[in-house]
């Protein structure tokens, strides 16, 4: 893409100029808490961190003076960023930074700033812009801390990269960290990609932890006889409904049996003839599952693979499960597949489990006649 008289790289880069002085003037015009730590992490996540890579003029008196209204907006001087940032791709974490006369201009500017603030409206200074600027800079530590915390990672949903210009694509931009923003393209879509992805932006990446959460909470429910009929009582009517009109089910493979195999129960209830493997990476979670469903049930101790679904008619995925959930949405391994999901994430025909669990049960799956037969499963799981 072809630059301009006035911008060195690319005329998209006149909508980042645009954005920071929309931005500057939003905090004018209405200074908020929220806007200003949400100002500050979005600010400096994509439109000063492409332009410390690649400053936005070839003029540098034009390219001294962003770097200043950066400095002004972020509340901390750019070039301070620019140099941490630097070393980061290098490799050098933790290296010294050297006070520059640019730098320095720059933290007077901030110290004038706050002096500012402070002299003329402590209580907003105190109430408002310090708690919001404290906020701003922990989301950029977050989304700093996921990029990079099991090796750098990108992420491939078009409403983040719409947003943060790409900034998802983080992989991408390790690699090739001086090309124009507007020129990386994602590597990592698939599931056999090398490229290492997650199905969240940086700052929600802590859900990828989430497995380990949720196992603790099975662990609870283990010890529990009245949270194991709550927590059956709320799944059953959900996975009823997703199986209405499917009564000839005959194999039904359960991802994940789990400490207290909840899922296994009812579907055993739901579809009293049907064969039920489970397969669990876990022998522990095994063994205690065979203490709830006796040894009519398969167990099978090994990662699923697809080769698993082999034969199902239908597959269950557990909201724990460690892997890429999307790739059942995208390509089901078996006529029928429910996948258990948060709430928010409704695919194919959804039936929520509970509000207070943030839990629902996506219906996916291939085509297939015959899995629908003249009886109805009702709620309870009786033929009618």
């Amino acid at each position: 893409m072809r630059a301009t008289s006035v911008l060195r790289h690319s005329p998209w880069d006149g909508a980042l100029v645009a954005l920071a002085l929309m931005h500057g003037a939003a905090l004018v015009a209405w200074p908020s808490m929220p806007l200003i730590a949400i100002g500050l992490w979005w600010n400096a996540n994509t439109i000063s961190h492409n332009f410390i890579h690649l400053p936005f003029f070839r003029d540098r008196r034009l390219n001294l003076v962003f770097s200043w209204l950066l400095t002004l907006e972020l509340g901390f001087p750019h070039q301070l960023w620019r140099a941490r940032h630097l070393a980061h791709h290098a490799g050098r974490e933790g290296a010294s930074i050297r006070m520059t006369p640019r730098l320095a201009a720059e933290s007077a500017l901030v110290l004038a700033l706050w002096t500012l603030l402070i002299v003329t409206a402590p209580r907003f200074f105190v109430t408002v812009y310090l708690p919001g600027y404290l906020i701003g800079l922990a989301l950029c530590q977050l989304q700093g801390h996921f990029e990079h915390a099991h090796g750098t990672t990108s992420h491939y949903g078009r409403i983040y990269n719409w947003l943060f210009f790409r900034d998802g694509l983080h992989v991408e931009h390790h690699a090739k960290p001086a090309v124009h923003w507007t020129r990386l393209r994602p590597s990592g879509f698939g599931e056999a990609s090398a490229t290492r992805h997650s199905a969240w932006p940086p700052v929600l990446r802590w859900l990828d932890e989430v497995p380990a959460a949720l196992d603790l909470l099975e662990r609870l429910v283990l010890r529990s006889a009245a949270l194991q009929f709550l927590v059956l009582r709320s799944h059953q009517p959900a996975i009823a409904r997703s199986l209405v009109g499917l009564s000839n089910i005959k194999h039904v493979v359960i991802i994940g049996g789990g400490l207290f195999p909840r899922t296994t129960i009812i579907v055993r209830r739901l579809l009293p003839d049907a064969a039920i493997t489970i397969v669990d990476r876990n022998p522990k979670h095994l063994e205690s599952a065979r203490r709830f469903v006796g040894g009519s049930i398969r167990f099978v101790e090994a990662d699923y693979t697809v080769d698993h679904a082999v034969g199902a008619d239908m597959v269950i995925v557990p909201l724990a499960f460690v892997g890429d959930r999307d790739v059942f949405y995208r390509d089901p391994p078996a006529p029928l597949v429910l996948v258990h999901d948060w709430i928010w994430r409704r695919r194919g025909d959804g039936r929520r489990v509970a509000w207070w669990l943030l839990k629902r049960v996506n219906v996916v799956g291939q085509t297939s006649r015959s899995l629908h037969s003249t009886s109805r499963l009702t709620i309870d799981g009786r033929a009618a």
